[in-house]
């Protein structure tokens, strides 16, 4: 599928970035940890809080990375990093792969086909843990994707400390597998729902990697 003018970019060089949208929390750390090691050698002060504040800005960092990948073959790629946490059969006939993402993943989050975006909803919510099961009421956004196999359904999930999902594409995006759709701060979980027939990949506790891990079996 060729791309529009709106895709999203792909990957085209090896090499890591900062995920768009860590600005409001990663600047700020940043700055303290910048600020607070230059007045280090004056103040007691500073001194004090330069080492937690390097630490914290240096723990940003690692969170907020977005590595460039190799987007492999298949009809469905895994839309997040993070470990299987269900594969559950759905009374509609489609199957959802539930996928849990630590703070220490990745946590941007890829198109799992090309295809079309046809909907971008944002639901409030709760903030309960996202691997707890009450986590399907949390803050989430219900993607939708127009693509080769039909509609294909996406939900990112908040969890207890990731407050925030940022969408980077609107409805109406063409994308390519593998694209970077989304960010979601800190730990949280992603769902996408197989369609009928098709079969799973993947087992519970399995790691997966956004891009690079097949969900389907041919």
């Amino acid at each position: 599928m060729p791309h529009s003018q709106t895709s999203a970019p792909r990957d085209s060089r090896a090499g890591v970035r900062l995920a768009r949208g860590a600005s409001p929390w990663l600047l700020p750390t940043v700055a303290t940890a910048a600020l607070s090691l230059a007045r280090a050698r004056r103040s007691g002060v500073a001194k004090a809080v330069a080492v937690p504040a390097t630490a914290l800005a240096a723990g940003m960092l690692w969170f907020f990375r977005d590595p460039e990948r190799e987007i492999a073959p298949g009809r469905v790629i895994s839309p997040a990093d993070g470990v299987v946490q269900s594969i559950m059969p759905w009374k509609d006939g489609r199957t959802r792969v539930a996928i849990f993402m630590s703070p220490l993943n990745v946590h941007v989050n890829r198109a799992p086909l090309s295809g079309t975006v046809t909907s971008v909803e944002h639901i409030p919510g709760g903030f309960v843990p996202a691997f707890n099961k009450e986590s399907e009421n949390n803050e989430r956004v219900v993607w939708h994707f127009d693509t080769e196999l039909g509609d294909i359904e996406m939900i990112q999930i908040a969890g207890a400390v990731a407050r925030r999902i940022v969408p980077y594409i609107p409805q109406g995006t063409k994308v390519e597998q593998g694209d970077r759709i989304g960010l979601i701060r800190f730990g949280s979980r992603v769902d996408i729902y197989l369609p009928e027939g098709v079969e799973v990949a993947v087992e519970v506790g399995q790691k997966t990697v956004a891009g690079v891990t097949r969900i389907d079996r041919d």
